[in-house]
């Protein structure tokens, strides 16, 4: 009983990891672009995105209303996107366990097209929403929600408070940092690669199948706070926004807290941050829209600190830092009721990354990226390829990214509406779901997860 569920629940989170990576792709809009008059540079690090500048956090955290352009063009808060890419991993998968009607190994795909409502709604709201078609499991959800009802400004003491209200459909989708895992590196993934079975609540759990509603203040453009929370969609919902339920149904509202400092100084900035969320959920049944409310819940408590570093001195070069730790301490009871083991589990991960931009055009980046923890024989058992033979969580992965970016600037052709970006990237395991060697008790070595990801990726 207890491997069945756990091979049901790490299947679940690898497709839940799958949904967290195909949020990323929200990059530098047309449509904002238009609307605002500025170039991508203006907003983008690297004239792409998904990294904002200190200009586009503060367009961001003023709800996507700062005007500036002028024509029809910028009136239409519509923009599209296409992602293509290849795929390789130096182990190919078994014959008949590979995703979807895919090969082996050695794949093209079409990762996704997207349609955007993304701009400024009214002189007090703005959105951004995304709709994505993937070919990956051919089908249609609703992806990237991020609604300002309404945002304004306020004078105290001389300092401007910038407060307002979001509505989104994932935690951190709505964080203006470059930090948070909404929009930290690596900003796309491979699609059809084997993703690690473990990760804490705030890096995935609720992505695309909750609802939250926070209200923030930015004030003296230094000090961030935000406080709101979370609830489960329901089955219907669920159902019409091409998704299920992720780390289980949340009872009642799952409390989402976030504050951060910041520094702006010789075309330099700074910040320090913290995040807090915790939820009881109801383990998700089989169908993946209902739960089992029967044997009480589970709890998750996440918290998280993070931090940034910008320079964006002259068009000539840019660098960056980001890093997020997370723990997260789980009473897995509704779980573990009758299973025999205990129910009290802990969870680390942390995300660095460096980025490295010249002429905002050609970039490179760093990242590295660990999760380990207590071994979880609930959530952790042996199985071919997103199994665990020890039952630990733990993964090491690095992540080397070479990108040229021939769009976005001020002087480039057709713009704002040709963006263009072609990635080369490759992610190398030394650890994988709590083993180098047959980590998942049929043989399959970390190293046979390395993977190689080509993608080009256009913005119209």
């Amino acid at each position: 009983m207890t491997t069945t569920f756990a091979s049901r629940r790490a299947t679940s989170i690898v497709a839940l990891l799958l949904g967290t990576a195909l949020t990323h792709p929200a990059q530098a809009l047309p449509s904002l672009a238009a609307q605002t008059g500025q170039p991508c540079v203006a907003c983008h690090i690297g004239a792409f995105g998904p990294q904002l500048t200190p200009f586009g956090r503060e367009f961001k955290i003023g709800g996507y209303t700062a005007q500036g352009g002028d024509g029809l063009a910028s009136q239409i808060p519509i923009s599209g996107m296409v992602l293509g890419s290849f795929n390789n991993t130096s182990s190919s998968y078994p014959t008949g366990s590979q995703p979807q009607h895919y090969g082996t190994n050695n794949n093209p795909a079409l990762d996704q097209i997207s349609l955007f409502l993304a701009g400024r709604l009214g002189d007090n709201s703005g959105a951004l929403i995304q709709t994505t078609y993937t070919d990956v499991d051919n089908s249609f959800h609703l992806d990237q929600v991020d609604i300002r009802p309404y945002t304004d400004v306020a004078e105290i003491d001389g300092n401007d408070l910038r407060w307002g209200t979001t509505i989104t459909n994932a935690p951190t989708v709505q964080d203006p940092f470059n930090s948070t895992f909404a929009w930290g590196y690596p900003y796309v993934a491979s699609v059809l690669a084997p993703t690690p079975a473990a990760a804490p609540m705030l890096v995935g759990g609720f992505v695309g199948n909750s609802l939250g509603l926070t209200a923030y203040a930015y004030y003296d453009h230094r000090i961030y706070l935000e406080a709101g929370g979370y609830q489960s969609m329901s089955p219907w919902l669920l159902a019409r926004a091409g998704t299920a339920l992720g780390a289980g149904q949340i009872d009642g509202v799952a409390p989402y807290l976030r504050a951060a400092y910041v520094w702006d100084w010789d075309n330099q900035t700074a910040h320090v941050g913290a995040l807090f969320m915790q939820a009881n959920t109801f383990p998700a049944g089989g169908n993946g829209r209902s739960a089992t409310t029967s044997g009480g819940t589970d709890s998750y408590t996440d918290f998280a600190v993070d931090a940034g570093y910008q320079f964006d001195g002259d068009l000539s070069r840019s660098y960056s830092l980001e890093g997020i730790y997370v723990n997260e301490s789980q009473a897995l009871k509704a779980t573990a009721a009758g299973s025999g083991y205990g129910s009290n589990y802990s969870l680390n991960t942390i995300h660095l990354a460096g980025t490295y931009w010249i002429e905002n055009t050609y970039g490179a980046s760093l990242g590295w990226q660990r999760t380990w923890g207590s071994a979880n024989p609930l959530l952790y058992n042996p199985s071919p390829i997103g199994g665990s033979n020890n039952s630990r969580p733990d993964t090491n992965a690095f992540i080397l990214e070479a990108d040229w970016v021939p769009f976005g600037k001020e002087e480039s052709w057709f713009a704002p509406f040709a963006n263009l970006k072609f990635g080369l990237q490759y992610t190398i395991y030394t650890q994988f779901n709590g083993g180098n060697h047959n980590y998942d008790g049929y043989g399959r070595n970390a190293s046979g997860n390395n993977t190689l990801y080509a993608f080009a990726w256009t913005m119209f």
